[in-house]
């Protein structure tokens, strides 16, 4: 039986990592080696410690009621994309509510996690730490490990040749970038057009006398403002679209998605995407698509190499006199703390079951948390991991036997290891993958169940945003404030707005759902009609970056 845990980081994963063993009964100690909780949401103008933080002027892509804690809402008068300052506040209000603090040990390093002697019976973990040159050993019945995928910047220099022989200019990686004010009057360069790289790239050309974005992706761009003015992951991410994704057959299904792309504004002509290719990411910046129409970023397809000061682009093109290159171009992941033997079993999230336990180990008591790429927010997808994992700890969830936990992931692993910046194109649905672990939690509602009893609740939960209060309804965890936070999510999301009221009449979300209702059978023929060229699990976000 698992008593005690350790908890490796104070970020958002460590954070529900430790309030889900509270409200399971269990002991945890959670090790911080900062002095702070909040993990990359804890900006920083220094690079010299190390630590990965966000750039000053990052705001979030999911929407505050898209990736809260599920039993704690944002405050209401907090806008629906925050800047990094408010997430860390939230983060500090959640931490006071469930009086977390006590249990983080912080300015305290996990330098070792290993394997007790007699683990294959109890399951236990020596694990060794060290505060201020003080070094201790600690013996735990589990480990959660909640330091994420932003640890160790991915610097590929070896497939840019030149950069590092030849290059007389200044590189580095996103990482290290603060703000735009280093690189004002320069010629930049940027390597990578995930969400990071459509960012800085925006912001650079406010000052940079040139700004250049390098690509070799098909890129598909998407505002956070969508239908109606609501937040883009509030109207695409329900069950309705889940559900026609699985129902309409996968080659109409890409070909409306691209439509619905391509009527903000037409990728290919931008250079940015084709509707013809099968491999593409998705990345969210309003001004993108401004700053290439007034050509203050320049798109530019992959670099082949470069000289002293230009950079050859595999199309045959050179741009000129470039001062900066800033590779966006992701992070690795490691976990330098677990003894070899158990650090090789994790090449990569989907060499775990459910990405999160190693099929291999004699006894499931080590947890990675938060090691995900969602379509949604991994905010709650940690949050999910770790009320399923500390359930199963406690004795209320059941896992499987190692070999079908390995079977399942043989089943499910890619068969060519990517580098970072492939892997950001291996997401996962967010309603799946949540889905999937509610059920194993016992915590998923009933739809069909809702429509007898509560339907007003049921077509929410339905044709509404997917949000984590859904899972706060039933089972273990169920909090009495989940149906409220439901139904009056629109209004949280529109109430920062209401700094200047003007008359409108118009009620549309009742007309929306019947709209929703009628179209069900109209989806459930073309499903028929196309069945006899079925695509068995293909989803249109697959492959996709958001």
């Amino acid at each position: 039986m698992v008593r005690r845990v350790a908890v490796i980081g104070a970020g958002v994963a460590g954070l529900v990592s430790v309030k889900c063993c509270l409200d399971e009964g269990l002991e945890p100690t959670c090790f911080e080696r900062s002095e702070d909780i909040g993990g990359i949401w804890r900006y920083t103008d220094s690079t010299d410690d190390s630590r990965i933080s966000v750039y000053h002027s990052v705001i979030t892509n999911t929407s505050k009621e898209m990736s809260c804690f599920s039993d704690f809402p944002y405050p209401e008068d907090f806008p629906s994309y925050l800047p990094h300052s408010l997430v860390l506040e939230y983060f500090r209000m959640y931490a006071r509510h469930f009086n977390l603090l006590r249990h983080i040990r912080f300015k305290t390093t996990a330098l070792s996690v290993r394997r007790r002697p007699d683990f294959a019976t109890s399951g236990q973990w020596e694990v060794v730490t060290e505060t201020d040159g003080v070094r201790e050993s600690h013996v735990f019945d589990a480990v959660m490990v909640c330091t994420g995928h932003f640890q160790e910047p991915y610097l590929p220099l070896a497939s840019f040749p030149g950069i590092d022989t030849h290059f007389k200019g200044q590189y580095l990686h996103s990482w290290e970038y603060r703000d735009a004010e280093a690189f004002r009057g320069k010629r930049v360069l940027v390597v990578g057009i995930g969400n990071t790289g459509g960012d800085l790239s925006v912001e650079l050309s406010h000052v940079a006398a040139k700004v250049f974005l390098s690509t070799r992706s098909n890129t598909w761009v998407m505002s956070r403002v969508s239908s109606h003015g609501f937040p883009l992951d509030m109207v695409n991410t329900t069950r309705f679209n889940h559900f026609l994704d699985w129902l309409l057959p996968s080659a109409l299904t890409r070909r409306i998605m691209f439509r619905k792309f391509n009527a903000w504004f037409n990728h290919t002509n931008y250079g940015l995407a084709s509707s013809k290719s099968s491999k593409f990411k998705i990345i969210v910046n309003e001004e993108l698509p401004s700053c290439l129409l007034s050509g203050t970023v320049v798109l530019k397809p992959n670099v082949k190499e470069f000289t002293e000061s230009s950079a050859v682009f595999e199309d045959g093109t050179t741009e000129e006199n470039i001062d900066v290159v800033l590779f966006a171009t992701g992070y690795n992941f490691s976990f330098p703390f677990l003894e070899e033997s158990v650090r090789s079993l994790i090449d990569d999230n989907r060499s775990l079951y459910q990405c999160i336990f190693p099929p291999q180990l004699e006894k499931p008591t080590l947890a990675i948390i938060g090691l995900i790429q969602l379509t949604g927010s991994i905010m709650v997808g940690s949050e999910m991991q770790a009320r399923w994992v500390t359930g199963a700890f406690a004795g209320w969830n059941k896992l499987p036997p190692p070999s079908r936990m390995m079977a399942d992931v043989l089943k499910r692993k890619p068969s060519v290891k990517r580098n970072p910046s492939e892997r950001e194109n291996l997401k996962m649905s967010f309603v799946g993958y949540t889905d999937e672990l509610a059920t194993r939690a016992g915590v998923k509602p009933s739809v069909l169940r809702l429509l007898l009893t509560d339907p007003q609740l049921a077509l929410a939960i339905f044709f509404g945003p997917c949000s984590p209060y859904q899972f706060r309804l039933v089972g273990r965890g169920q909090w009495s404030g989940a149906r409220a936070a439901i139904l009056t999510q629109w209004q949280r999301t529109l109430k920062p707005l209401r700094t200047r009221v003007v008359e409108d009449n118009s009620n549309s979300s009742s007309s929306w759902c019947w709209m929703c209702l009628l179209a069900l059978p109209v989806a459930l023929t073309a499903r028929f009609l196309f069945s006899k060229y079925p695509q068995p699990g293909w989803s249109p976000w697959a492959g996709a970056q958001l």
